[in-house]
């Protein structure tokens, strides 16, 4: 599962980093405490190019109403060409989510509470969720809502959590964003875990269980 994440750059610094991609004139600020139903940065794949902000949480064309969304903040990589709410999305919608970092929570031995972990790219570099994503049209006015597609854990997630998002290397962005409709057999080897060793994970305090907590405090490594 993919709760929680970051994406602890402004406009200018994402905009270096992603120089393929237009970004919108509207300023935004460094987020360190993402969390579902809140607006998340990303590039769907409609020929643009173009970041927009959409609603973490897939609401499918057909649902109706919003809150169907709650439910549906990731999508497994092992059905998700198979779920009615995801397989069109996955051949037709798809999108990359912008992200400097994520969070899981590691249990610890003999202990109900659980220590919160935040994972990065080595380097801190910023990276891109695989996502899908949808347009509900109540009337008048579309919502764009998104997923993040997990995967198993690697070998450093592992011993955190059970699963992981999927995160696309850089050589993966044209394909995952053509536009034309795919097969699942030509994605299908995209979904796996990113390698172990370019990522690094720390623990943080636990001022990040609180959605409304947000700031660089949130990724600050504490001791254990």
């Amino acid at each position: 599962m993919c709760g929680r994440f970051a994406l602890g750059l402004d406009k200018a610094d994402l905009q270096e980093m992603f120089p393929e991609f237009e970004f919108p004139e509207q300023d935004f600020s460094p987020r360190y405490n993402i969390a579902p139903t809140q607006d998340v940065v990303v590039v769907p794949n409609d020929a643009r190019n173009r970041v927009a902000f959409f609603h973490w949480g897939l609401v499918p064309s057909w649902a109706k109403d919003p809150t169907m969304g709650t439910r549906m903040i990731n999508a497994r990589a092992e059905t998700v060409a198979e779920k009615p709410s995801f397989r069109a999305a996955y051949c037709r919608r798809r999108c990359l989510i912008l992200a400097t970092g994520f969070y899981e929570w590691r249990a610890e031995p003999g202990s109900k509470v659980k220590t919160p972990m935040y994972i990065q790219l080595a380097g801190g570099i910023p990276f891109a969720f695989a996502g899908l994503w949808e347009v509900w049209r109540p009337d008048d006015t579309p919502m764009f809502s998104c997923t993040i597609i997990t995967t198993v854990p690697n070998a450093l997630l592992a011993p955190i959590h059970n699963r992981m998002p999927v995160i696309l290397p850089r050589a993966a962005y044209a394909r995952w964003l053509d536009p034309e409709e795919q097969k699942p057999v030509a994605l299908d080897d995209l979904l796996c875990p990113y390698p172990a060793e370019a990522m690094r994970a720390y623990a943080v305090s636990r001022w990040v269980n609180h959605p409304e907590n947000d700031g660089p405090a949130c990724i600050e490594a504490v001791e254990v």
